[in-house]
C-alpha cells in the first residue's frame, strides 16, 4: 500500500497522545509507590475505598471508570497483601463488597507522602491548565462530586459532562475501511 500523506494528520491523534501520557504518568506514579510494593493503580483503589466506603465490585468499577475484569485483579492482589477484604453482598450473594483494610489504610497513609511528592512534580511539569483539562476529560475527581475549597470543575460540553464509555453509546457501525 502506498502511503497516503494526508494520514500524516494522525500522528497528532488525541487516543494515542492520551494513551502515551497516561502510561509515563502511571510510570511515574509506580515507581515511586514501588518501596511500599504498591502500584498506581492500587493506590488509586485504596484511595476510593477509603474516601467512599465499602463498595461492591460494580460500583467500584463504574466509580473509577475501570473495567471490572482488570479491577478484579487489581482486588485479588490487594486482598493478597491484606489491603482489602472481599465478602459476598448481603443482599445478592453473587455480588462481592471491597472494604480497606487497617493494613490497607496504614499503607496508604504511608504511600501519601510518595504519591503527594510524586504528584507535584508532574503538576509542575505538565502545568496547571493541562492538568485541570485532564481532570475535565475525566469527567472531573474521582469519588467526591466537587473539590473541597474549589469550583466544579466545568464540562467539555454543554451537553455531556465528560467523555462516555462506548458502552453509554448507542451502537453505530464504523464505516467500511477501503482496503
Amino acid at each position: 500500500m502506498k502511503p497516503d500523506p494526508f494520514v500524516s494528520e494522525t500522528t497528532g491523534c488525541l487516543c494515542l497522545a492520551a494513551r502515551r501520557a497516561s502510561r509515563a504518568i502511571t510510570r511515574e506514579f509506580d515507581q515511586a509507590l514501588r518501596a511500599l510494593a504498591l502500584r498506581a493503580t492500587q493506590f488509586t483503589l485504596l484511595s476510593a475505598l477509603h474516601l467512599a466506603g465499602a463498595k461492591s465490585i460494580g460500583d467500584l468499577a463504574e466509580l473509577l471508570s475501570a473495567d471490572r475484569t482488570t479491577l478484579t485483579r487489581n482486588l485479588a492482589v490487594a486482598e493478597h497483601h491484606g489491603w482489602v477484604t472481599l465478602r459476598a453482598d448481603r443482599d445478592d450473594a453473587r455480588s462481592r463488597i471491597a472494604a480497606i483494610t487497617p493494613k490497607g489504610s496504614r499503607t496508604l497513609e504511608a504511600a501519601l507522602p510518595i504519591w503527594r511528592k510524586t504528584q507535584r512534580r508532574l503538576l509542575d511539569e505538565i502545568g496547571d491548565e493541562a492538568a485541570a483539562s485532564l481532570r475535565r476529560l475525566a469527567g472531573g475527581p474521582c469519588v467526591t462530586p466537587t473539590r473541597t475549597g474549589h469550583a466544579p470543575l466545568k464540562p467539555l460540553s454543554k451537553t455531556r459532562a465528560a467523555i462516555r464509555h462506548q458502552d453509554e453509546h448507542p451502537r453505530e457501525h464504523p464505516k467500511e475501511i477501503p482496503r
